[in-house]
């Protein structure tokens, strides 16, 4: 009984081959569809969110990091903790 059979199945192939690029083109159609889909979203609501905080009047250029830190309970653990005072040595 030989190990590989001498008749090869040409049409049964191509069908394959075809099938598998078909698959890939669809695939990479989607992909890039999605892309360019979600980038064109993307654009739009930074567009939108820059028009709008630039016709607030409020708006003002100031970071919002330069701004002085809120006075009171912020709910943080370490705000409310005095620093330690001297090192301990680890064991």
């Amino acid at each position: 009984m030989p190990l590989f059979n001498d008749h090869i199945h040409w049409q049964g192939m191509g069908t394959i081959v075809v099938v598998g690029l078909f698959t890939l083109f669809a695939l990479t159609f989607a992909v890039v569809s999605y892309v360019k889909w979600s980038s064109n979203a993307d654009v739009a609501e930074f567009i939108s969110t820059t028009e709008s905080s630039a016709s607030d009047p409020n708006h003002s250029n100031e970071s919002a990091a330069q701004n002085p830190p809120a006075k009171g309970r912020t709910n943080c653990p370490l705000g409310e903790k005095s620093p330690p005072t001297q090192l301990l040595p680890l064991p």
